[in-house]
């Protein structure tokens, strides 16, 4: 067992060396920028809302997992100004709850200006 525990301390050892694996120095910020965390814990999942899928900030990919996955609020992606014409094609073709009327009012406020 004491061989064992050796060889993977020799392993980090080796590859904390080769900068594979973050030093123990706290100053090092270039290593540990390479390789997150492993003992923190994991972020929470997003909790899906109207107030996340309109929102400018969220993130492509998480408008585009609403999208194909939540139905429901699909219609709030259409008010999203970070929605793209892929975006809101897949959606209008996807449909559900109140996309219809989402995109009619969103052609709506397009031709008044």
């Amino acid at each position: 067992m004491i061989g064992r525990h050796r060889a993977k301390t020799g392993r980090l050892g080796s590859l904390r060396q080769r900068q594979r694996l973050p030093g123990e120095t706290a100053g090092d910020e270039s290593a540990a920028d390479a390789i997150p965390d492993m003992t923190a814990p994991p972020e929470p999942p997003i909790v899906l809302t109207p107030a996340v899928a309109c929102s400018p900030d969220t993130d492509p990919d998480v408008l585009w997992h609403i999208a194909r996955n939540v139905p429901e609020l699909r219609r709030w992606l259409v008010a999203n100004p970070q929605a793209d014409a892929g975006l809101l094609e897949y959606v209008s073709q996807a449909g559900g709850p109140g996309v219809r009327r989402a995109l009619e009012i969103l052609l709506e406020s397009m031709e008044e200006e």
